[in-house]
């Protein structure tokens, strides 16, 4: 090949990948970080780049602790639980908000009818249903985001269903179940549940790992990790931790989970190929729910007394920084425009 020819080729290469460069920033630019704010009964919009709140938008309702983003990355779902905690007295939430992340406005509502306390809420990976678990009815509501209608629901054959988590294949379902200290295996396409698996007197927050192979819930009677064998539905492992767990969040390359340890003001990081915890990190007070950077680039913790998210940089397990945000910080979504 002569030398101008090679010339270029390579000036082609560099601008093609140039451009790719470009749009991948560009893509990631319009990325924001949703949390509640429980507190003070907000949704805030937080711009990852530059580590900051940039708006809150009410939520019309009192309480919401959780929020799903549409995977086209445009709407913000807030189930609004009510004034208290999982199996407390209170009152009963029976609506999901509906806000448009770019106007930061509400623009629809789901009405349950009735008091039904609707808390978790995840969009299916493969039908793109929303699914969200209405602890009262002891269910999983389906609903279809494009038209805000209820479809139907999956019983979960116990009470106090506080969170969901989906297998990556979309096929089955898993809910914590607090009070009664177990977690229920949903059949997401016949709507039925298969299993009840006991774990403990008391369970707390569900995710299931990027195989799909095991399911994980934090104990709440004593400070280890429950790890569920998917193929038989029964606990396989405890994971010893250093104080009593909360939400957990596998990496995106499967080899770690990321623990909250409300207690200590920590967060655990869990190897899983060893089964045991690897490292240790201090946050702000009362570390609540762990959502991982698609990218895997980095772990955003809520800190609920602190009004803070910690974003803990996962090539060093370190905190890269804190962000301000508000009253009772607590659910997280990543909402990527598409």
């Amino acid at each position: 090949m002569r030398f101008s020819s090679l010339l270029f080729l390579l000036i082609v290469i560099g601008s093609t990948m140039q451009g790719f460069t470009e749009t991948h920033s560009a893509d990631s630019s319009q990325a924001v970080l949703l949390v509640a704010n429980k507190g003070e009964h907000t949704l805030g919009i937080v711009d990852p780049n530059i580590g900051k709140q940039v708006a809150t938008v009410a939520e019309d309702g009192i309480t919401g602790h959780e929020v799903a983003a549409s995977p086209d990355g445009r709407l913000a779902y807030v189930p609004i639980y009510g004034n208290s905690g999982v199996g407390k007295p209170g009152t009963d939430g029976k609506n999901i908000v509906v806000i448009d992340i770019a106007s930061r406005k509400k623009v629809g509502n789901i009405d349950f009818g009735h008091g039904v306390r609707p808390h978790c809420a995840v969009f299916g990976p493969k039908d793109e249903l929303l699914y969200v678990t209405t602890e009262l009815e002891n269910a999983i509501s389906v609903i279809d985001p494009a038209t805000l209608k209820i479809l139907g629901s999956i019983p979960t054959g116990q009470p106090e269903s506080h969170m969901l988590a989906i297998s990556p294949d979309g096929r089955r379902g898993y809910t914590a179940n607090v009070g009664p200290g177990t977690v229920s295996v949903l059949d997401m396409e016949t709507r039925k549940t298969t299993a009840v698996i006991p774990v403990s007197s008391q369970v707390q927050r569900i995710s299931v790992s990027v195989d799909g192979n095991e399911v994980f819930t934090s104990d709440q009677t004593k400070p280890q990790l429950a790890v569920i064998d998917t193929s038989n539905n029964k606990v396989k492992a405890w994971i010893p931790l250093p104080a009593t767990g909360y939400g957990t969040a596998p990496t995106p390359d499967g080899r770690w989970l990321v623990v909250a340890i409300p207690d200590a003001n920590k967060v655990a990081v869990v190897d899983l190929g060893t089964m045991k915890v690897a490292h240790t990190i201090d946050v702000p007070a009362a570390p609540q729910e762990v959502l991982i950077r698609p990218d895997g680039r980095a772990a955003y913790v809520s800190c609920d007394a602190s009004r803070k998210i910690a974003v803990i940089r996962i090539s060093d397990w370190t905190v890269e920084k804190l962000i301000d945000a508000g009253n009772g910080t607590d659910g997280l979504a990543w909402a990527a425009q598409k």
